[in-house]
C-alpha cells in the first residue's frame, strides 16, 4: 500500500499520517485507535503488528494467508465506550474473500 493512499481505517487521512505510525511502533492511546490500526494492519498485511497486538497468538502463516486472500473494504465503528478500567469497541468489518462476504460485527 502506498503511504500516500487513504488509510484503510476510514479516517480520511493518508496511511503514513494515520495507522502506519502505529504499525511502525507508536502506541495506541485507546481501544478505538487500536481497533482501527488492527483493521488497517490486516488490510495492508502488517502481520507483525497483528500478532503483536493480538490476545491469541495465531500462526503467522495463517495471518499472512488471510490478509493476502481477503479484501478489507470498510470498518464501521458502531460504539466506543472508553471506561476508566475497561474499554469496548463495537465494530463491523466488511471483508470479502473472492466473491464471498465474510463481514462480521463484534464487540471487543
Amino acid at each position: 500500500m502506498s503511504p500516500n493512499a487513504k488509510c484503510p481505517c476510514g479516517s480520511g487521512l493518508k496511511y503514513k499520517k494515520c495507522c502506519k505510525l502505529y504499525h511502525n511502533g507508536k502506541i495506541a492511546k485507546d481501544a478505538l485507535i487500536l481497533m482501527k490500526s488492527r483493521f488497517s494492519a490486516y488490510a495492508t498485511g502488517e502481520v507483525k503488528y497483528i500478532q503483536k497486538t493480538a490476545t491469541n497468538q495465531d500462526d503467522i502463516d495463517s495471518i499472512k494467508e488471510f490478509c493476502r486472500n481477503s479484501k478489507f473494504k470498510k470498518l464501521e465503528i458502531l460504539e466506543f465506550i472508553d471506561g476508566k478500567n475497561e474499554a469496548y469497541v463495537t465494530f463491523r468489518a466488511i471483508i470479502f474473500q473472492g466473491d464471498k462476504d465474510i463481514s462480521f460485527t463484534e464487540k471487543s
